[in-house]
């Protein structure tokens, strides 16, 4: 009743480390995705690759982009 989902005295060691192994490698693989993320955006920001180009477009014609993208987001809205 009292402490029932709680680990017993003996196994609270061993399921502590368990819990701290799993923290651990969630950590990792959740740095290694900001990573390659942060790697992926950076090489879509060099000169003459798509998000410098769109980056370029909407420096550009601001008011262009914004019809675009109010438009666009129209049409999936509307889809679902």
């Amino acid at each position: 009743m009292i402490g029932e989902g709680e680990p017993s005295g003996a196994d609270a060691p061993s399921k502590l480390a368990e819990a701290a192994e799993a923290v651990n490698a969630a950590k990792e693989t959740v740095q290694k995705t900001t990573r390659r993320v942060a790697d992926a955006i950076e090489a879509g920001r060099r000169p003459g690759k798509p998000l410098d180009l769109l980056s370029e477009w909407a420096r550009a014609a601001p008011l262009h982009s914004l019809a675009i993208a109010f438009l666009l987001g129209f049409t999936i809205a509307r889809r679902r």
